[in-house]
C-alpha cells in the first residue's frame, strides 16, 4: 500500500469539498480506482488530505490522469497552490 499527506496551506473547506467533486467518481461521493481511504480536516492554516492505495502506481494514474487535469481547471474560487506532499509506503493497516 502507498500513503499521500497533502498539506495545503491557506485551503478552505469549501475549496475542498469543490476539489474532490471534481476528482472524485460521482462528485465526491466514490473513491477512485485503488484508493482504499480518504481522509480529510482542518489543519491550523489550512487543509489536511490523507489518501491510501492498494499501489503507487495507481495513486500516480489517478494524479496524472484525473488530479492534475482537474486542479488546472482550477476552481470557482481561484487557483489553489500546489501542496506540501509527503508520501510514504504503508508498513501497518489496522481497521475496526
Amino acid at each position: 500500500m502507498y500513503g499521500i499527506v497533502h498539506h495545503f496551506p491557506g485551503l478552505t473547506k469549501e475549496q475542498y469539498d469543490e476539489a474532490v467533486a471534481a476528482s472524485h467518481p460521482e462528485g465526491g461521493a466514490a473513491l477512485p480506482p485503488g484508493q482504499l481511504v480518504h481522509s480529510a480536516g482542518p489543519s491550523a492554516d489550512g487543509w489536511v488530505v490523507v489518501a491510501i492505495y492498494d499501489t503507487r502506481e495507481n495513486w500516480e494514474s489517478f494524479r496524472d490522469s484525473v488530479l492534475m487535469p482537474a486542479m488546472a481547471r482550477g476552481l470557482s474560487s481561484g487557483p489553489v497552490a500546489p501542496p506540501e506532499e509527503t508520501t510514504f509506503e504503508v508498513d501497518v493497516h489496522l481497521t475496526a
